[in-house]
């Protein structure tokens, strides 16, 4: 590992007084997320702590919390080679610079894609481990002894007999050549004394008292307040508004008309929401207008019928169908969804003079101040983004279209102005799940196992839009994600992609995207062939993970744990699911009755999960549950479409979230592992769907293939 040079200036600090701050910059090692792009990236970020003289640690977080616990456990990563306590440490959040900050496996300043904790796991303990062995040599100098006869400990540095604490050393180890990372050893899992514990957030007891500062919560001196109507269709223009009602409004200061949004600035929020409503905006939906659901999914249905992008070929999988014992066929769908986060949309930005400031949350800090910077014509240092903790990100929060809106609309008012979007254009405006339509085969032997495989899947491609380098020769690698690389081993196989781009509308990344669909579609499909071989669901796959010893243990896990063999009245079944993405494992099982009228009650979700070290088991337990819930919330109930060019669904009553009735109780047993840490924030996600709809076969004999689940479709008959 490559260390970087500091000039000595940069270690002392003066408020006033001459105080000394030991800084240690850490250079993050080149981790390419996939072979792919690695030729394309450039990379050079720096994780930072500061120590001062009376010992506060302040650690510039590289990335964003947005309810996932990563500042926590980051603080840990950090604290445990660092040898002090977490109570010491001081958190603030990072600048954009993608220089310093950027994620080391997405190469940008970047909170997404389950990586925070597997990206940073091992330069965090580097950073810590550096600045602890330069605590360590300027006590050995002051004490004149070897500095392997001392040892850190809590925030002190002792010989045994004797102790000083960090604050006395900095000054001195300021003063000292920042060592080489890479030289310097780590812990042994075995020595880990704070990795591994259930520890408290750091965040939450100011969340609970009221201090946490949210995007939303933001207040300056003279603040606007803005409310927003964006065309309904996409690609609309303003036809008319009736200012003479608006400014009738006690409080309006303004009406921006920027073409496409109608911004009204008042005093507070409710006035520039009586002045939207009186409005009353006539649109122009241009070309876009005649887009439906209906149309797009025949477009899909007609588009996947040929060939796509190859993702994975392997063997001779059109001999192996064509000798097959027996052939499976199914069509799989899966629509649009809104993030629906409880935190809507709201960015606040002054635009000055001298640039431009932007107080917001958000996943893509450096992003962020790009993108302002193009659309005001700025300078990028003159865009100074105050990034704070997200109320709800699920990826809306890696796109910047709310910040550019906010800054378009603040260029016309003259003082900092506060854009929060309703719950109706949260959900209207939205860059959804793309709809994914799939088709999947597979050829069996005499003995019911698949020797021919195929999976084709068509939908809108999300890489094309937001990563256009990454998306090449037609290949989504996001969308195939899941299942060009199953857990399972298929000797032949083809996996393709079809791109299929919805008229008029934006797909984004949302909580699992590509696994998310994949592993309802293989996991539903290895039950049909277990079916169709008169197989047991877990048997069948265990038969299939010989090779897999990590998918294979969550997998009987979360089997024996769930009472998997144990009947079930009638009415009632179990469904199990497996995935494998994200660099970790998961396996659920739903417990799940349907009822005469075809209601779905989900009363048990027992969850298997192997992340590798569980840097903080609290954390993971937390994760798995939100996960869980976030993705039968979607099962059940979600789904966006489309008449006439606009989204039909607005609010909560027509994009429904899960109600407290309907939460089951979650159940969560973690591997120990002494692997390195895996992603879990969309595991969960992505595996409970297809467990849920796999028990809904077993309790009513009916296959669930589209999602959401559909009460008419399972209510009997009789």
């Amino acid at each position: 590992m490559n260390t970087v040079g500091l000039d000595r200036r940069q270690f002392l600090k003066g408020t006033g007084s001459v105080a000394a701050a030991l800084v240690v910059q850490v250079a993050l090692p080149l981790t390419p997320s996939n072979a792919r792009a690695e030729a394309a990236v450039l990379y050079a970020p720096n994780a930072f702590i500061r120590i001062d003289m009376s010992g506060l640690v302040t650690f510039t977080m590289p990335m964003a919390e947005m309810g996932q616990g990563v500042h926590t456990a980051h603080a840990m990563l950090l604290a445990e080679e660092l040898e002090v306590s977490l109570d010491t440490i001081k958190l603030e959040q990072s600048p954009p610079d993608d220089a310093k900050f950027a994620n080391p496996m997405l190469q940008v300043q970047t909170t997404g894609m389950s990586t925070s904790v597997r990206a940073f796991w091992l330069p965090l303990r580097q950073a810590g481990a550096v600045a602890r062995t330069m605590l360590v040599s300027a006590a050995a100098t002051k004490w004149q002894v070897d500095p392997r006869t001392l040892k850190a400990q809590n925030g002190y540095v002792t010989d045994g007999w004797q102790q000083i604490p960090y604050g006395e050393l900095v000054e001195a180890a300021s003063q000292l050549p920042v060592p080489d990372a890479g030289k310097i050893a780590l812990k042994d899992i075995s020595q880990l004394k704070l990795i591994g514990k259930s520890i408290r957030r750091l965040e939450a007891p100011d969340k609970v008292n009221g201090k946490a500062q949210f995007g939303i919560d933001v207040l300056l001196p003279g603040l606007k307040f803005a409310a927003v109507a964006i065309s309904p269709v996409r690609g609309g223009k303003v036809q008319s508004i009736a200012e003479t009602a608006v400014r009738a409004v006690k409080g309006v200061r303004q009406i921006v008309n920027l073409g496409d949004v109608v911004a009204v600035v008042a005093d507070h929020t409710g006035a520039a929401r009586k002045g939207l409503e009186a409005a009353a905006i006539a649109w122009n939906d241009g070309v876009n207008g005649t887009f439906d659901s209906t149309s797009y999914l025949k477009q899909l249905e007609a588009e996947s019928a040929g060939a796509g992008a190859v993702a994975r070929s392997e063997g001779d999988w059109k001999g192996a169908m064509s000798a097959a014992k027996q052939r499976i066929d199914a069509i799989y769908q899966l629509p649009f969804l809104a993030h629906a986060a409880m935190e809507p949309m709201n960015c606040t930005v002054h635009v000055q003079k001298g640039g431009c400031d932007i107080w917001v949350g958000t996943q893509a800090p450096s992003t962020t101040q790009r993108a302002v910077a193009e659309v005001l014509g700025l300078p990028l240092e003159q865009v100074r983004v105050h990034n704070h903790l997200i109320g709800g990100g699920f990826g809306r929060r890696l796109d910047v279209d709310g910040s550019i809106l906010a800054a378009r609309i603040a260029s016309k008012v003259n003082g900092p102005v506060k854009v929060i979007w309703s719950r109706e254009e949260d959900i209207q405006h939205d860059l959804y799940r793309p709809y994914y339509y799939d088709r999947i085969s597979a050829g069996l032997d005499d003995a019911g196992r698949p020797v021919a495989w195929t999976h084709r899947i068509a939908a809108s491609s999300v890489v094309a839009r937001f990563l256009p380098p990454l998306f090449k020769d037609g290949l989504d690698f996001d969308a195939v994600e899941g299942a060009a690389a199953p857990p399972y081993v298929f000797a032949n196989m083809l996996v393709d992609y079809v791109r299929v781009e919805p008229q008029g509308v934006l797909t984004g990344f949302w909580r699992g995207v590509g696994p998310v669909h994949n592993v309802f579609v293989i996991e539903s499909f290895l039950d049909e062939l277990a079916l169709a071989s008169a197989q047991d669901p877990v048997a069948y796959r265990e038969a299939l993970l010989a090779h897999n010893p990590r998918a294979l243990a969550v997998l009987k896990l979360a089997a024996s744990s769930a009472g998997w063999t144990t009947p079930l009245p009638p009415g009632q079944g179990r469904g199990i699911s497996l995935q494998a993405s994200f660099g970790s494992y998961v396996a659920q099982v739903a417990e799940v009755s349907v009822g005469a009228d075809g209601s779905v009650k989900v009363s048990r979700v027992v969850c298997a999960v192997d992340c590798g070290i569980a840097v903080n088991p609290d954390t993971i337990e937390a994760q798995v549950q939100g996960g869980t819930l976030f993705g039968l919330t979607a099962a059940l109930h979600g789904a966006i479409t489309f008449a006439n060019g606009r989204v039909e669904q607005s609010n909560f009553d027509t994009y429904l979230p899960m109600r407290i009735d309907e939460v089951p109780v979650v159940e969560t047993h973690i591997v120990q592992s002494r692997e390195p840490p895996g992603g879990l924030g969309e595991a969960p996600t992505a595996a409970v769907a297809p467990a849920v709809t796999n028990a809904i076969f077993a309790a009513s004999g009916k296959r669930v293939r589209t999602l959401p689940i559909d009460p008419t479709y399972l209510k009997r008959s009789n």
